[in-house]
């Protein structure tokens, strides 16, 4: 597969970093809670590691399992010679996951939270305002609610506490006045539709801001619809006892949000966690150039007492 084919699909963020900090050891299982692309699945297999590969994507999971196949890699665990394994569900079922794979213990867990530079740019998944269609956001297939039906059906406060609370978005209210406005003369099903009114609640208000206006609205629904703060919440205790002594659990976050609560997870955990980032690691200039996604990064690490 060619390079841009796979900087395509997902441009594995901080990878030096990550591997430092999993301070990967050769024949231990290594756990990537976030496969995406397998970026950080391959840098962790390039050093000796085992994988097993965690993804609510299919897509996600076929992409990987046809990078990985013909990854060098020492023999391991998962059937016979192949020391990866892929496997689709959501890492808030971490435990359950790993039993069924007869996975006790773990020397690393990497969590590689957000979305993959491939669910943005892909047709018919609705992640993207850069793109016109319908407004999914559904990480997998399998989920029953879309960002539609959350933009058509959520009334002004809630609405107002999705917006505020998950996207940190100063203008959530004249927004939220326009689409209220723009649904009852027809739904909004589309990624355009919606993009084009907070821009314009944006333009009207003279507002000037370094992303697109669209930005923090898109992620609180992808959020919502994906459940993904209340699925961080229930996996940082599962990853805990699942790391044997001295392993690792590592973790990048894209927003506020999210490092707020995996900050006060670690440090609430200091009978369990010795803490290896007093502060996040955030990507170098060069990298922000390189990969724009990677410029509100912040990875932290510890490691299990």
């Amino acid at each position: 597969m060619m390079q841009n084919q796979v900087d395509f699909f997902h441009q594995p963020v901080l990878l030096n970093k990550v591997v430092d900090l999993l301070n990967i050891k050769p024949g231990e299982i290594y756990v990537d809670a976030t496969l995406g692309g397998g970026g950080h699945a391959e840098a962790i297999l390039k050093q000796g590691g085992r994988v097993l590969g965690i993804d609510q994507d299919p897509e996600a999971l076929a992409f990987a399992r046809r990078r990985l196949q013909t990854c060098p890699a020492p023999k391991g665990s998962f059937g016979g010679e192949n020391a990866f394994k892929a496997v689709e569900g959501n890492f808030a079922d971490l435990k359950q996951i790993l039993n069924q794979e007869e996975v006790l213990q773990a020397a690393g867990i990497l969590f590689d939270l957000g979305v993959s530079s491939h669910q943005l740019e892909s047709k018919q998944r609705g992640f993207s305002f850069g793109l016109d269609e319908e407004l999914d956001m559904r990480m997998s297939p399998k989920l029953q609610v879309k960002a539609a039906d959350l933009i058509n059906g959520l009334g002004r406060k809630e609405l107002y506490a999705l917006f505020t609370k998950y996207g940190q978005e100063k203008l959530a209210a004249p927004i939220i006045k326009v689409i209220l406005e723009q649904r009852r003369q027809a739904p909004i099903k589309n990624t355009k539709r919606l993009a084009d009114i907070i821009s314009k609640v944006y333009e009207k208000r003279r507002q000037r801001i370094k992303i697109h206006p669209a930005t923090k609205v898109f992620q609180a629904l992808r959020i919502a619809v994906n459940d993904e703060i209340n699925s961080l919440k229930a996996v940082l205790p599962q990853a805990v006892d699942i790391l044997k002594k001295d392993g690792r659990l590592v973790v990048i976050s894209f927003h506020e949000l999210e490092d707020r609560i995996v900050k006060q997870f670690l440090t609430e955990q200091e009978k369990s966690l010795q803490i290896l980032t007093k502060k996040p690691i955030m990507p170098s200039i060069k990298e922000r150039r390189q990969n724009p996604r990677s410029r509100s990064a912040k990875l932290r690490g510890a490691q299990k007492i």
